[in-house]
């Protein structure tokens, strides 16, 4: 009998441990897990605090997390949705999902990057970009413009991601916004008419460049940048420069905390270390 004692007081002891708590934050990142889980990882090793990370995959990456976060809001896992563009944290924000939370460390960011009642975050700016294959495409017709994109010398040679997830959907967005609807559409018809290749995500997009599949192809600074590290014969073009033209559209990261996050506290100190100049 005692030694039964012995062994449930044993049993509640572990339970309990098990339950107490550590220090943990849950995180949904859409960044490419290859850039945010060292930063995370090191957040961890300075703070104590145990991050626990749910990746997207890069074809739905953004838009699989947010219909997460909308299908678990009567009862939040997450904490911090890292989200690599900004037009799904809106689309949380406007369903109600978000604290607000004024972080001092984003007082020395811009205005347009940040929300005024404080339920988003903007930071980690990347350019769309094109991406070009100097090998395929003489120095004397680099492209210069998104509308290259549609050249006809360039037929079934360009590609980009589908316009459907990530930041592909925001440039999407923004160039419906911009442009106007049926300007929006001509371009879009344009690319389809130009059997322009569409690719599971922006790092396939520039896989491909690399590799010599595709000419050039509309893709982030990131994943242009690994192209470039790697030693393959690309170069970045930052396009419609010109006064008249569109402009590099350039897209935060944004960060929010969820409305009942199970570790607040420990969501608080995660947004200021993401936000901080290191």
């Amino acid at each position: 009998m005692h030694r039964l004692l012995a062994v449930l007081v044993l049993l509640v002891l572990a339970l309990a441990g098990c339950s107490s708590g550590r220090d943990e934050v849950v995180v949904y990142a859409a960044l490419d897990r290859e850039f945010s889980e060292p930063i995370l990882n090191d957040f961890t090793k300075e703070t104590g605090i145990a991050v626990v990370a749910k990746y997207d995959v890069e074809s739905t990456k953004t838009v699989g997390l947010t219909q997460a976060i909308i299908a678990e809001s009567n009862r939040p896992r997450c904490d911090v949705f890292w989200n690599n563009e900004v037009l799904n944290t809106l689309r949380l924000e406007e369903k109600g999902l978000l604290a607000a939370y004024r972080s001092p460390l984003a007082e020395s960011y811009p205005e347009q990057f940040r929300s005024q009642d404080g339920t988003w975050h903007g930071f980690a700016g990347r350019a769309r970009v094109l991406l070009v294959n100097t090998k395929v495409v003489p120095k004397d017709e680099m492209p210069k413009s998104i509308y290259d994109l549609a050249d006809k010398k360039w037929n079934g040679k360009v590609g980009i991601a589908k316009p459907l997830f990530g930041t592909s959907a925001t440039h999407a967005a923004c160039l419906f916004a911009a442009l106007g609807d049926e300007k929006a559409k001509d371009f879009f018809r344009s690319l389809k008419a130009n059997k322009i290749k569409i690719q599971g995500g922006n790092k396939q997009v520039a896989v491909a460049v690399g590799s010599g599949q595709l000419a050039f192809g509309l893709t982030d600074t990131d994943d242009a940048i690994i192209e470039l590290e790697r030693g393959a014969p690309v170069v970045i073009v930052y396009p419609d420069r010109e006064k008249s033209e569109l402009g590099t559209l350039f897209i935060p990261n944004t960060l929010c905390i969820l409305k009942g996050a199970p570790h607040e506290q420990a969501a608080r100190k995660l947004v200021d270390y993401l936000l901080s100049p290191a």
